[in-house]
């Protein structure tokens, strides 16, 4: 791979999505760094984000709510993403761990990547609805 020529901010974006757990989209990663580069684009933010995942610095955790979420933590874990609120969690289970060679068995091949990830509601929706006495 090429040494990329430095670029402010790309490392702002980098950083940006770094600094957080909260699994942004490219939009919401704009709206934070706009104020310091004014001149920041959207398109900018997308292209970096790709150029990111290309080369293993960040990775997709899929479209919630029609917008593709990010996550700069690219150790093997699952996610869980609230129906509800949106939210996206990450899932550090240990019994996760077992699954890539359960599935290499089934399969005959070998598991390079995994993505995974569990739809519901969040505990913060959950108490929510329970707060209005609303079933679940």
């Amino acid at each position: 791979m090429e040494a990329r020529k430095y670029s402010k901010k790309r490392a702002a974006i980098l950083e940006a999505l770094r600094s957080t757990d909260e699994h942004p989209s490219a939009e919401m990663l704009y709206a934070r760094l706009k104020s310091e580069f004014p001149d920041l684009s959207l398109g900018t933010v997308y292209r970096n984000l790709a150029m990111f995942i290309a080369d293993g610095d960040a990775t997709s955790v899929g479209t919630v709510a029609g917008q593709e979420r990010y996550d700069a933590d690219t150790t093997p874990h699952a996610h869980f993403i609230c129906a509800c609120c949106g939210r996206v969690l990450d899932v550090c289970s240990p019994n996760l761990s077992g699954m890539d060679g359960e599935v290499e068995r089934e399969v005959g091949g070998v598991v390079t990547s995994r993505s995974l990830s569990f739809t519901g509601k969040c505990a913060d929706c959950l108490s929510h609805d329970s707060g209005k006495g609303k079933a679940s």
